[in-house]
């Protein structure tokens, strides 16, 4: 790949669909030149601070409440070491590896930004490992997310010194060796680099982007799967006449209700009950679809240009001017994204609830009109998709409890010096469970509005619909008779993740 073909990073202009290339698709990434220098610059700063002893904390002084201890000239080199080894003492399950590579590209690009004060090589190495797709092992528990993800990063740097373990399709073994094998080496720390590789919000912040990229995937399927519940419960679409939602004015609302017209346009089974049918309503799980689906759009726009502008953020401590100055402040403390991802915990919930909701009508036979009780051709002796339901049932109340919000919980930390903590990474972990339940809840939904489309036929439902119910049938039968299920949500699921309904139908 030439340079030309590389995504250049240089701390001010990433992107989250950039991030989310470089972290899923494996995008392969470069340092842009003018950032290269700008580090240069103030990295002479740092070097001007060491060569005359001055005292600044984290570059000739211990770390949180120990910024009070001097560090003599001698041992400023293993102080920096020591650091990451110190650090390193997350638990628990692994980030995923696209977590990881995005913490790798925004640690990068945070460094790349210059404000940090430590050599180039440091974002070189970060980006070698990446285009290598090399990673390490980073425990998920640990961090507050104050002075930054500490543990997580932590480990990160344990592996660029060349401690510790990296990864590649599997293969674990010692970072010393995979280095050497990628044609690279381990990184010795100067003064000030072992705490620019920890302080930072960038692992809870790999998680949010990765997240909300799904999540803008799942707002567009959540229509799809609702659009042919609604169909197939032989439902209105008058509830999202245009007029209804200009009276409001509400932009997410307006652009929800959109996207579920044009999913319903030319309906057979719309035309075949819009006269004399006795119902003036529909529940709000269709009705309100617009009302509900429209503010978690709202939602996750803010969520994404706080998730955006954190990128690009300085979240070292001390900052590093080009002047000579460095400062002292708090921009690692993490409850900007914190508070974003809880916001993504509980919007998500709302698609889950409506969701669940409409497959009860779905498969409910006192509610679901006409329809063979559980969606099964011989009921009684087969269940259906009875236990269908009560899956989706215990994955919504799930999500419920998950969006009670982490980032109003603290616990002071650091002998105190840390005294309001934001417990960024628990409401990172929160949502990505929240969007995995909702992956499987719109899984099922589609699954048996699906089955309840079969049973109107010939009747046929809108063209969005239909495109959404052939896809649908290219993964799963119909069900004839019981069969496991776990199987046929797993893999609608997975189709659900990789965004196969989320393309279907158009929206302004």
């Amino acid at each position: 790949m030439t340079e030309t073909e590389k995504l250049l990073i240089d701390g001010d202009s990433l992107t989250v669909d950039e991030a989310y290339a470089v972290a899923v698709e494996r995008l392969r990434v470069g340092l842009a030149p003018k950032a290269r220098k700008r580090m240069l610059r103030t990295r002479a700063v740092v070097d001007a601070i060491v060569e005359k002893n001055e005292v600044v904390y984290g570059v000739t002084t211990g770390f949180g409440k120990l910024s009070d201890v001097a560090i003599p000239p001698n041992k400023l080199a293993e102080l920096q070491i020591n650091l990451a080894r110190s650090h390193a003492s997350g638990v628990g399950d692994r980030l995923p590896e696209p977590e990881v590579r995005a913490m790798m590209l925004l640690r990068a690009n945070v460094i790349a930004k210059g404000y940090s004060g430590v050599r180039p090589e440091l974002v070189d190495l970060l980006l070698d490992m990446l285009n290598a797709d090399v990673y390490p092992p980073i425990p998920e528990q640990g961090s507050v997310g104050a002075s930054g993800d500490l543990a997580p990063l932590a480990h990160l740097a344990l592996s660029m010194i060349g401690e510790g373990t990296l990864i590649k399709e599997g293969q674990e073994e010692s970072a010393a060796k995979f280095l050497a094998r990628i044609g690279t080496k381990p990184v010795v720390l100067a003064p000030k680099e072992g705490i620019t590789l920890i302080n930072g919000t960038q692992a809870h912040t790999a998680v949010a982007l990765i997240a909300l990229v799904g999540a803008r995937s799942l707002w567009r399927t959540a229509h799809v799967a609702g659009a042919m519940s609604l169909e197939a419960l032989l439902g209105t679409p008058v509830a999202f006449d245009e007029r209804i939602h200009d009276a409001r004015g509400q932009k997410g609302q307006s652009r929800s209700a959109a996207l579920l017209r044009d999913l319903l346009a030319d309906s057979e089974l719309r035309e075949s009950h819009r006269h004399g049918d006795p119902r003036v309503q529909d529940p709000y799980s269709l009705r309100c679809m617009p009302q509900v689906h429209g503010p978690v759009l709202d939602a996750l726009d803010w969520i994404d240009n706080a998730v955006s502008r954190e990128l690009n953020a300085a979240t070292d401590n001390p900052l590093v001017f080009e002047n000579g100055e460095t400062l002292s402040g708090g921009n690692f403390h993490g409850l900007t994204v914190a508070m974003a991802l809880d916001f993504l915990a509980i919007v998500l919930t709302h698609l889950a609830t409506m969701a669940e909701r409409r497959i009860d009508r779905l498969v409910h036979p006192d509610l679901n009109q006409g329809l063979p009780p559980f969606l099964s051709p011989d009921a009684g002796v087969h269940s259906g998709f009875m236990m269908a339901q009560v899956t989706a049932a215990a994955l919504a109340s799930e999500c419920k409890v998950l969006s009670h919000p982490a980032s109003v919980d603290t616990i002071p930390t650091d002998g105190g010096k840390e005294d309001v903590v934001p417990m960024a990474m628990g409401a990172a972990w929160k949502a990505r469970r929240v969007l995995r339940n909702l992956e499987n809840i719109l899984a099922i939904e589609l699954m048996c509005g699906a089955q309840a489309i079969d049973f109107r036929a010939p009747l046929k439902p809108g063209r969005g619909v239909r495109t959404a119910h052939e896809r649908v049938r290219e993964i799963v039968p119909r069900l004839e008779a019981d069969r496991v299920l776990g199987a046929d949500i797993s893999a609608l699921r997975a189709a659900v993740a990789d965004e196969r309904f989320a393309d279907i139908g158009r929206v302004t």
